[in-house]
């Protein structure tokens, strides 16, 4: 065996043993025990939590629970921005440890259809990190390795994850902050409770807002009956049917005067089109 593919399959081995114990001592991670340690390491206990963090990140350990610890021990700031800076360093070293020991395997294994996929997400780049950092749906600990194992450029990449993390560690850091204020009582304890919810709201929210931004930025459609229109009127229309030459001759027929050039062929036949410029462009 190569060095290098001894190496990777080491690190793998060495990456795969501290996942399953992350995964046997679960306890070691909870809030209350990241705070007692924490607390008692004194003028170096930021440095040594975002050193935890990052590495639980590593290990699969939900972030949710540190970023709790966080707000508690720190404040709602200050345990805001140092959560951040743990998450984003641990994202960026499953982004690296993804890429570097399994990605060139995992492509050479990846099935036309995922790979159709993972070249769909390659195209919409920081983008589409963005978007998945923002939903809550997409498990944080997945999406680091899995994003590794794209050809996403590694600067993008950390610049959308630490900047679309900003809200919801602001929200949780506040929430662990409201959880200490609680414990002492007083109407601070309310005060932070209600930041808490609201910045919880706004993470929540926000989501929803990316959507309607993207569906907003989308190319315009055009109905059929309305292409048809323009194509009985003579207007400058040029139809560009990317289907297959079998699906463009066969029994679902195809437009009269469309262009035929099938969507895998598209970036070598580009400059068919250059005499359709002064027409709108209607890929069917």
């Amino acid at each position: 065996m190569k060095k290098a593919n001894l190496l990777r399959v080491l690190g793998v081995l060495i990456v795969g043993g501290g996942i399953a114990w992350a995964a046997l001592h679960r306890d070691t991670f909870d809030v209350a025990a990241v705070q007692t340690r924490i607390e008692a390491m004194g003028a170096v206990a930021p440095v040594a939590f975002v050193a935890v963090y990052a590495i639980a990140a590593v290990l699969f350990v939900p972030g949710s629970a540190l970023t709790l610890a966080a707000g508690a021990l720190f404040g709602p700031i200050a345990g805001a921005l140092y959560s951040l800076a743990g998450a984003t360093i641990g994202a960026t070293l499953a982004f690296l440890l993804a890429r570097y020991l399994v990605g060139d395997w995992v492509r050479r294994r990846t099935g036309q259809r995922l790979g159709e996929l993972v070249e769909g997400i390659e195209r919409e780049g920081w983008r589409f990190v963005a978007f998945v950092r923002l939903v809550p749906l997409f498990p944080y600990n997945v999406l680091n390795y899995a994003l590794g194992l794209t050809r996403i450029p590694l600067v993008p990449y950390v610049a959308a994850t630490l900047v679309c993390m900003a809200p919801g560690a602001a929200a949780y850091s506040y929430l662990g902050y409201a959880g200490g204020a609680a414990l002492g009582g007083g109407g601070e304890a309310v005060r932070a409770g209600l930041w808490a919810l609201a910045l919880l709201g706004l993470a929540a929210l926000l989501p929803g807002f990316v959507r309607r931004r993207r569906g907003a930025a989308n190319v315009p459609t055009i109905s059929a009956r309305e292409l048809e229109r323009k194509l009985e009127a003579g207007e400058a229309v040029c139809v560009l049917d990317v289907r297959s030459p079998d699906e463009f001759h066969g029994p679902l027929g195809h437009i009269r005067g469309a262009v035929s050039i099938p969507v895998d062929q598209l970036p070598a036949r580009l400059a068919e089109l250059d005499g359709w410029r002064s027409r709108h462009l209607v890929p069917v």
